[in-house]
């Protein structure tokens, strides 16, 4: 007989989880393994609150396996480490993304690109190699192998650190692998959600000129005079969209929602790339004459293995830069999900985990 989620374990572990495709998500006692000699085992500060989170809540991918503890943009501080442990010390302070597992073997784990392998293991919603499953950030404690723990830079605030976890390797990881970082290149950010607004702000890191495409006329002053970007495009405007024909060198799409592809791709000049990172739901209707008679690619990118992913963290940390988030309680996560849905956050919600999560 398979033993109750607060049974696998030696530790005990309190979270939020949600039990069906309500989504709704309420106290949860499960455990945590005993900390191995490779581990460690961490005391969660915060955790950011990802589109994913919802997707997954409410079983709109189609592969939920209930109960689920939601959280992959983790920070905290380090409550124990295993003898094997030689990167991490007791207090120090940590982060903790989208993976806590691999196969370690593989050409891509080789390659330090474990969110490539074949053999992924998940922070949520996943399995360890002894079967039992995973459970993210919206909880007290998380124990994970070294190799899948970050260093948290000393100036790098947890609140507005904690989404970079996801959402700032998400658009890191495309833009340096597709080389949209040499200064002076123009760069169109399609979408100004949780992820767009990061990329805004690493493309002025990187010397880019910046404008962002969007459906909406409301976030032209959050745009240009809040985030930085040098021009704002507005795709129902058909004068000005015809005036940036053919101008940008790169565009990232952050859109999750079902968009045509035609009018991107018709931004970008010769040889220009159009990189997805955003999720639809259905699948994206892909024109192939721009294609050819620009010499134009399209893209994707999942984001980053554990060393870019650091690397990531110290790049915002010279920079300056964070999202922008909204902090709030951890019995608050329903609304803030419904929230989510109707895109009613700026720009992303970080749960303070360790002053509200009561038992």
């Amino acid at each position: 007989m398979a033993k109750s989620p607060d049974q696998e374990h030696p530790h005990k572990a309190f979270g939020w989880a949600a039990r069906d495709k309500s989504g709704l998500l309420s106290p949860f006692h499960f455990s945590r393994r005993e900390n191995g000699d490779e581990d460690v085992t961490i005391k969660i500060l915060f955790c950011g609150v990802c589109h994913s989170d919802l997707h997954i809540a409410k079983n709109e991918w189609g592969f939920t396996n209930y109960p689920i503890v939601p959280g992959h943009e983790i920070v905290g501080t380090v409550m124990n480490v295993g003898s094997n442990v030689k990167k991490f010390k007791v207090g120090e302070r940590v982060g903790v993304g989208v993976l806590v597992g691999s196969c370690k073997k593989c050409e891509n784990c080789q390659q330090d690109l474990e969110n490539y392998c074949p053999q992924p293991i998940f922070t949520y919603n996943s399995h360890y190699t002894d079967g039992t499953k995973t459970y993210g950030g919206y909880s007290d404690t998380i124990v994970v192998d070294e190799r899948y723990v970050l260093r948290f830079p000393d100036n790098l605030p947890s609140e507005g650190g904690a989404p970079l976890l996801c959402a700032g390797i998400t658009v890191y990881s495309p833009m340096k692998y597709y080389g949209m970082t040499e200064p002076g290149k123009h760069l169109g950010v399609a979408g100004l959600g949780g992820l767009g607004h990061v990329a805004v702000k690493m493309g002025k890191a990187f010397g880019l000129k910046v404008t962002v495409i969007s459906s909406s006329p409301k976030k032209e002053a959050e745009a240009i005079e809040k985030l930085g970007a040098d021009s704002f495009l507005l795709t129902s405007d058909p004068t000005k969209m015809k005036a940036a024909l053919g101008t940008m060198d790169y565009i990232i799409d952050t859109v999750s929602a079902v968009h045509p592809l035609l009018p991107l791709l018709s931004l970008l000049k010769l040889n220009g790339k159009l990189v997805t990172v955003g999720l639809p739901d259905k699948p994206l209707e892909l024109p192939i004459f721009p294609l050819v008679l620009g010499r134009k690619l399209v893209g994707g990118s999942d984001v980053g293995g554990m060393k870019e992913t650091q690397e990531m963290l110290d790049f915002c940390a010279k920079h300056g830069i964070t999202a922008d988030v909204e902090v709030i309680q951890m019995d608050y996560i329903n609304t803030a999900m419904e929230r989510l849905a109707k895109s009613d956050v700026r720009y992303r919600f970080v749960i303070d985990v360790a002053s509200s999560l009561s038992q």
